[in-house]
């Protein structure tokens, strides 16, 4: 991939300021527990060896339909610090770490954006899929430091350091994801994915989403009439392919290409989670830059190796 030595990025792995799972001989460190993947990605580039984080789910679980277990009760009771995305993504996790209980501090990372509003059933819901335009992730970071900060007041310094250097990377990245898509001829800017989870990055990066199988949620189930919809509308705008997620199961919109005569992508779109560790998108920065190529190639754009 021509992108391989662009991913070695110095700041781009989790692994490197810090781990997603608990160590149980930090008594001293605050412990901090992130439901989604990717805001335990961006809590450890922040708070590094200096936090206990613990990652609810993990890579490529879907964070609209998980069932959580005794253990996350467990880990909500003693956290000092619960962050989640907030927008009803992990509905069956907020609802627990609303129960009695759980006294930390509880912190909707993703509500510190204001949401684009979108259509559900005759009715307007907020889309929780924030992360889909990168300059959106730089509040959330900034959110995730002063929180940090919180609980650990003598390592300001260092969370202050860790924070600049990923926002850094993160205002690097959005340029680069601009400077691609732009490369896709203006009438081949079309996407077209399973569930509805990238608005924000369509909004921010000129792309038109043609339409998906489902809505915000990947709960739900596609009807016979949504399909043959989405048929008509990728053969009416000649989109040129459409896209699986990693964290759906690929058929239904593999039926949808076959139907519509167009090119399913073979590189899936880390939609909801990053992927696992050693794959091109086992941290946020990789997985954008993955989906990117991704798109754009299939668009009929060509891409450049990132230079953060």
């Amino acid at each position: 991939m021509v992108l391989a030595a662009g991913l070695g990025l110095a700041s781009c792995d989790s692994a490197e300021r810090g781990a997603l799972a608990p160590d149980s001989t930090a008594v001293d460190r605050p412990t901090v527990v992130a439901t989604s993947t990717l805001i335990a990605d961006w809590a450890a580039q922040v708070g590094g060896d200096e936090i206990d984080l613990n990652g609810i789910l993990q890579p490529g679980d879907d964070p609209h339909i998980y069932e959580p277990v005794p253990a996350d009760s467990i880990a909500f009771e003693q956290a000092d610090l619960i962050l989640y995305n907030g927008y009803d993504l992990e509905p069956n996790l907020i609802r627990l770490i609303n129960a009695a209980g759980v006294s930390a501090r509880r912190v909707a990372v993703g509500e510190v954006i204001a949401p684009l509003e979108l259509e559900e059933d005759g009715s307007t819901v907020p889309d929780p899929h924030v992360w889909g335009d990168v300059s959106n992730v730089v509040p959330m970071v900034e959110t995730i430091r002063d929180e940090l900060i919180e609980l650990a007041p003598d390592q300001a310094d260092l969370f202050t350091q860790n924070a600049e250097a990923y926002i850094a990377d993160l205002n690097q990245l959005h340029d680069w994801i601009q400077a691609q898509t732009a490369t896709i001829p203006p009438n081949q800017r079309q996407l077209v994915t399973t569930h509805d989870a990238f608005q924000y990055y369509a909004a921010a990066y000129g792309l038109n989403v043609v339409g998906t199988l489902i809505g915000l949620s990947t709960e739900e189930q596609p009807s016979a009439r949504t399909v043959q919809q989405l048929v008509a509308s990728i053969q009416t705008l000649g989109v040129p392919a459409i896209f699986a997620e990693t964290t759906i199961n690929p058929q239904l919109i593999r039926t949808v290409a076959e139907e519509a005569g167009v090119t399913l992508a073979a590189q899936e779109l880390y939609s909801d989670s990053i992927g696992a560790p050693g794959s091109d998108g086992d941290s946020y920065l990789k997985m954008m830059v993955a989906n990117t190529q991704a798109i754009v190639e299939n668009l009929g754009g060509s891409v450049s190796e990132p230079e953060f």
